[in-house]
Parts: C-alpha cells; structure tokens; sequence
C-alpha cells in the first residue's frame, strides 16, 4: 500500500498508531501540524530586523525558509512534531546550585547526553515503522538541525503553546522538554492548535537576569544568558557579566520560576541523567579542567556547542561574581596568562571585579 492509496480512516489509523509506537521510543507526546505559518513569519521577519539574533547568522542566511516547511523540503504537507521530557528530578537542586556562587549552574538539558542525537535517532526509528507499515513515503527527520520553526509547528500541533518567555508550555508536563519534527508527504489529520494558558502572570519577565524578555513573547537574544555563554564567540558584554551569576552554560530562570513547571514530568530515558557531577559542581574544579580533561568529559554533551575557550570565558565570569573565597583567586591568578587573549580578558575582568568588591 502507497501513501496515494491510503484513506481518510486508514490515515487517522496509522496517526494512532504512531502515537503508539512513539510512546514506546520513548516520546511524551506527538502532534500533526500543517504547514501555514504566516502568522509566525511576520514576528520572525520583526525580529530579524530588529536585529535581535546578535550574532546568530544563520537566522538572517536562511531567511524566510525557516517558516515555510514546503520550500526546506519540497513536497511536505504535514508536520509530525514529538516531545520528549528531560526534567531530572534525582539532579541537585537548581535553585539551590543558583544560589550557591561558588557552584557551576548547567542549564539542566544539557547535564546528560546530548539531545540532538538521542532525539534524532528515536525520530528515525519512528519514521521507518511507519515505512514499515505502509511502505516508502517522503519524510526528513529534524532535531534543531535545520531552519525549522519547531515551537510554532508544535504549537499547531497541540503540543503546548508559546509562553511569554517565548517557551513552548504544556499545561499538563510545563515546559522541560525536547522537540523533533519529521516532515512528511503524507496527509495525515492535523491537530488542534494548542490554546495559551500565561494569563496574567509575567514571572518569567521578572527573573530574567539580563532583562533579555524584553516583553510579553519577546526575546532579545542579545541580551539572553543562554546566548552569551554558548553561542557567542566574542566577549561577554561587561554590562551584562555580573547579571550572569554563577550560569556557566545556559540559562533556566524564567522556566525555573515558571508557575505551570510544578508539573514538570521527569526524564523517561536515561540518557538525560548528570554526567561528572555537573549538576551541582564546584566552580574551581570545573576551570582547571584542561583542555584534554574538557573534551574527554563533554564527550557527547551539548556543552561541546560552546567550546574550550568559552567555557573558560563563561566560568571567569562567574568567579568574578563568586563570594571572597582565596581558592577562587587562586584559580583566577592560574589562568591570567592563558594562551587566549578572550581568556585572559575575561579572568583579569573577573580579578578586578573581586579586588573591589571584596577588600
């Protein structure tokens, strides 16, 4: 059987049964989206103008495309969008490791394996059972791979809605959690678009550090933590060095004080468990890993996304902002003549940031 040969029912068959086999690979949810995404093409292209992707290329390079699923791969009809939970509920408290200046803060999806790679293989698995059940078909399976403008599909696809932190919200599991998409020619029956659920609360304005949600479901990502410390190569802005904290590698405040996270569901794969004690690790003992510790340590991780040098950037700036302790200068006093000069910037800024703060 072909997918021109499928019916009406026969299609609302195979979604169910897609459903079911995702649930087994380990996917909290799954949704049918269409591809009409005007609406969210219009705020994108706002966006870009304003100028609030920084230096994230990418976005201004592939333009428009990023909102219409039809043009990145011809033929799509319909978007397969899967969630899977990453919340760990055995990691170290992360309000209390916020708190606590001499420990690391590791935004909590990248203290495990990286994500990309579970998510995409688990995709695949379910993209070749349904060409096992009804046979070839035409589909490409993303995981924040390509120009895909995954919340507003899942949006559409009932998978939750997009809060005012820019966050896909799901009332029932909150916001811990990963997306997939595989985009399809098949005509599979579209989901209802997920209604929003924010009301009146605006916490995550409120805690972010940096003020980077600039307004109700407006994000300068100029200004965002997450930004600074992974995909920025440059220096970190000073002005916005001691709002960062002790965030070494992303950023989970406004998720984190989120009012629908108290149903937060955990991890259902192992995959997502802290690797190396990251989840509550000391500053210190995290910037004297060396380059070969480094790499041996985030072998498969996320945090390979920043880089050697910016990790040691992005832990200089949270020494600085560290309680008086002689271990952190210490730490720092090992590092000012580092091979790197964004290094070397960033542990003298942190030096004089300690002289006057604690004499």
């Amino acid at each position: 059987m072909s997918r021109h040969d499928l019916s009406d029912t026969e299609l609302r068959a195979l979604k169910s049964e897609i459903r079911e086999r995702a649930a087994e690979l380990g996917f909290a949810k799954v949704g049918v989206s269409g591809i009409d995404l005007r609406d969210d093409e219009a705020r994108l292209r706002r966006w870009l103008e304003l100028g609030r992707h920084g230096e994230l290329e990418y976005m201004q390079r592939h333009g428009m495309k990023r909102a219409r699923p039809a043009e990145l791969v011809p033929g799509t009809v319909r978007v397969i969008c899967a969630r899977m939970d990453y919340w760990l509920a055995e990691a170290a408290d992360a309000v209390e490791t916020l708190r606590d200046g001499r420990r690391a803060y590791v935004s909590r999806y990248a203290l495990g394996r990286d994500y990309h790679k579970v998510m995409r293989k688990r995709l695949q698995k379910l993209a070749e059972s349904i060409e096992a059940r009804i046979g070839p078909f035409g589909y490409r399976v993303f995981t924040d791979s390509a120009p895909v403008l995954e919340k507003a599909l899942a949006r559409n696809a009932g998978l939750g809605w997009i809060g005012k932190h820019t966050n896909l919200i799901d009332r029932r599991a909150g916001s811990y959690f990963f997306l997939g998409e595989i985009f399809t020619d098949l005509p599979l029956p579209e989901d209802a678009p997920a209604t929003a659920h924010c009301g009146t609360c605006t916490a995550c304005l409120e805690v972010c550090p940096t003020g980077a949600i600039v307004a109700p479901y407006e994000l300068d990502a100029r200004r965002c933590i997450s930004y600074l410390t992974i995909e920025l190569r440059g220096p970190i802005p000073e002005p916005l060095r001691p709002a960062i904290g002790n965030r070494i590698f992303g950023c989970d405040d406004c998720q984190l004080f989120c009012p629908w996270n108290k149903f937060a569901r955990p991890a259902a794969l192992p995959d997502f468990a802290p690797r190396h004690g990251l989840d509550a690790a000391s500053l210190v003992d995290l910037f004297r890993w060396s380059e070969d510790d480094w790499s041996a340590r985030t072998e498969g991780s996320a945090i390979r996304r920043a880089g050697y040098e910016g990790w040691l950037r992005n832990i200089a700036v949270a020494l600085g902002n560290a309680p008086a302790d002689p271990r952190i200068d210490a730490a720092l006093a090992e590092r000012a003549e580092h091979p790197s000069a964004l290094v070397r910037e960033h542990v003298r800024w942190a030096i004089e940031r300690r002289r006057a703060q604690h004499r």
